[in-house]
């Protein structure tokens, strides 16, 4: 593909033009492809323990949008729907949510290189002791991570 710069008329140009188009629909259609690997294997992702587990999920990642996703013990002993609604969605930079129980939660996503930095910010729930709920959330960031890096 020739460089602005080097185009030499209108053919050229959209010659160049169309090429990037067709980068980017690659591009947007193999992105598709994760997520919505990633919504449909969340069981193998989306637990803050190895004994937990997330055996449904319906997402719709959109503003106003709506999750449900099932959590629990694998032997049956417990479980929670962990439900609520979108509030912002600006795709690789910013997800924000509402849980069910009012709680808001706010994903940021940074990109450097071939890198991605994902911080959430959510607000603790009086049950359980706050260094409880860091780990468990951080958990399922790190369970994410090693399933993404594992995609082929």
């Amino acid at each position: 593909m020739k460089l602005p710069n080097d185009c030499e008329n209108i053919f050229d140009i959209r010659e160049a033009i169309d090429s990037i188009d067709k980068e980017i629909i690659d591009l947007i259609g193999k992105r598709a492809g994760y997520v919505h690997s990633a919504v449909a294997n969340s069981d193998k992702w989306n637990h803050a323990s190895d004994d937990w587990h997330a055996p449904r999920a319906v997402n719709d990642l959109s503003v106003g949008g709506k999750f449900n996703i099932r959590m629990e013990a694998k032997d049956g002993s417990a479980g929670f729907d962990f439900r609520g609604v979108y509030d912002e969605v600006d795709r690789n930079e910013k997800i924000a949510y509402t849980i069910a129980d009012g709680r808001k939660v706010e994903v940021l996503f940074s990109g450097d290189g071939n890198e991605t930095k994902i911080v959430t910010a959510f607000e603790a729930e009086s049950t359980n002791p706050i260094e409880m709920q860091k780990a468990g959330w951080q958990a399922i960031l790190d369970n994410f991570k090693n399933y993404a890096e594992s995609y082929d």
